[in-house]
């Protein structure tokens, strides 16, 4: 089976974004951005979700990283979208816990052409460094509609917000992964629509 691989290129007045997205990767990561914490947190999305993912992305982070951050949200999900094409013997749907020390997250997704976001987070801190916790929302919300998936967040606990965004930057890695496996018992999409 060929890999399933998506790519956009995309710049705009405040950001300049060249993104490629491996679905059946090995857990590389090429990530040059202007927003260090969200550097490492795509790494370790890429590593557990054994993706092979590369970004380089310079924004207006003069004025702040929120444009930055949204705009590789949206070429993420574009690439996501692309890369899985017609969707067809995928599992679909994936739920996925994973701790980081005292925090825990879970990650539930369904790839099902319907975008839907929902978010349950409450950080001890707005910011982890000089990022601002706002803006792992705005990730996750633009990376679940341009990738058409319903997407799901709920961090259930924690007391430091490095951990707790870690762990959903992790459970989503796992959750996209599983997702989006082939499952030999599927014949065509797994929807008794005959599409997704």
């Amino acid at each position: 089976m060929a890999e399933r691989k998506g790519g956009i290129s995309r710049k705009t007045n405040e950001t300049d974004i060249q993104l490629s997205f491996n679905v059946d990767g090995s857990g590389i990561s090429e990530i040059e951005t202007d927003v260090p914490f969200l550097n490492h947190m795509l790494d370790l999305f890429t590593k557990h979700g054994q993706f092979d993912l590369q970004v380089k992305a310079q924004g207006d982070i003069d004025i702040d990283d929120h444009h930055t951050v949204e705009d590789i949200g949206i070429c993420l999900g574009h690439a996501l979208r692309e890369a899985l094409g017609d969707k067809k013997g995928i599992k679909r749907y994936a739920n996925v816990f994973i701790p980081m020390d005292e925090a825990l997250a879970q990650v539930v997704i369904d790839v099902s052409n319907r975008p839907h976001f929902e978010y349950r987070a409450q950080y001890p801190s707005a910011q982890v460094g000089s990022f601002t916790t706002e803006l792992v929302h705005e990730f996750l919300w633009k990376l679940a509609l341009e990738a058409r998936i319903t997407l799901h967040v709920i961090v259930h606990y924690g007391h430091n917000t490095h951990h707790m965004v870690e762990a959903v930057f992790k459970a989503l890695g796992r959750a996209i992964d599983e997702a989006t496996t082939i499952d030999p018992r599927v014949k065509g999409v797994p929807s008794t629509k005959g599409v997704l």
